[in-house]
C-alpha cells in the first residue's frame, strides 16, 4: 500500500518542486488542479460503485489515484499555456473558473444532480425503489457530467489569459447567486496560504479548503 501511495505522490511532488520557483499564481493554479482532480476522481469512483451496486472500494481508490494524476497533468497543461506573470481564466458553459479542472468538477457535480432528478422521475413512473433510482441516476449522471466537463473544459470553454481576467467575476462555486454587481458563491473549493514561522526563516504553507460562502461586489 505504501509503495502505491509513493507512486501517486512522487509525480505531484516532482512537479511541485519543478514549479516552485514560479510565481504564486502558478503555485495556486497547480495546487488547485490537483485538489479538484482528486475530488473529481473520488466522485467518479463512487459513481462506478453505485452503478455496480457493490461495496468494494477499489473503484474509489483507483478514482482518487487517477484523479490526482489527471489533476497533475491538467496543471501542467494550464501552466504551459499561461504567460508568465498573468492570470488564468476560463469560461465554461455553466461556470467560470481559475483553472481547467474546476470546470470538469462542477460539470460532474451538475451531471449527478441531473441524474438524481431523472432517476427520481423514472422510479415514480415505474413505482420502483426510490433509493435505487437515486443511486443509479446520480451515478450515471456523474459519469455523463464528467464526459461533458472534459469536452467543456478543453474544447468548448473560452480561455482568457490576461490581466482583464482579474477584474471579472469568477463563478467557480458549486452554487452561484448573481445580483448584478454583487455575487454570492456557496461551496467553492480553493487553496489557503498560511504563514509558517516554525523555522528560522519566514515561509508559508498551502492547504486545500472548501469556502462555504464567498461574497464579491464591484462598483
Amino acid at each position: 500500500m505504501k509503495s502505491k501511495l509513493r507512486l501517486l505522490v512522487l509525480p505531484a511532488l516532482f512537479c511541485f518542486i519543478f514549479f516552485n520557483t514560479s510565481s504564486a499564481q502558478s503555485i495556486e493554479l497547480f495546487g488547485s488542479n490537483i485538489v479538484n482532480g482528486a475530488v473529481t476522481g473520488t466522485a467518479v469512483g463512487a459513481a462506478v460503485m453505485g452503478l455496480k451496486n457493490d461495496r468494494d472500494i477499489t473503484p474509489l481508490r483507483i478514482g482518487l489515484g487517477t484523479g490526482i494524476l489527471a489533476g497533475t497533468a491538467i496543471a501542467i497543461y494550464d501552466l504551459a499555456i499561461l504567460p508568465q506573470g498573468q492570470s488564468f481564466f476560463i469560461s465554461g458553459v455553466f461556470n467560470d473558473g481559475e483553472n481547467s479542472s474546476i470546470i470538469i468538477l462542477l460539470d460532474t457535480f451538475y451531471g449527478a444532480l441531473a441524474g438524481v432528478g431523472i432517476g427520481s422521475a423514472i422510479v415514480l413512473i415505474n413505482n420502483s425503489s426510490f433509493l435505487k433510482g437515486i443511486q443509479y441516476g446520480a451515478s450515471a449522471g456523474a459519469l455523463g457530467g464528467l464526459a461533458f466537463g472534459i469536452a467543456d473544459s478543453f474544447f468548448i470553454a473560452e480561455k482568457n489569459r490576461d490581466f482583464i481576467a482579474q477584474s471579472r467575476q469568477i463563478n467557480s462555486s458549486f452554487i452561484n447567486l448573481d445580483y448584478g454587481h454583487t455575487q454570492i458563491g456557496l461551496l467553492r473549493p480553493g487553496l489557503h496560504q498560511i504563514p509558517d514561522l516554525s523555522g528560522n526563516s519566514f515561509g508559508s504553507a498551502v492547504e486545500p479548503v472548501l469556502n462555504l460562502v464567498t461574497f464579491r461586489s464591484r462598483f
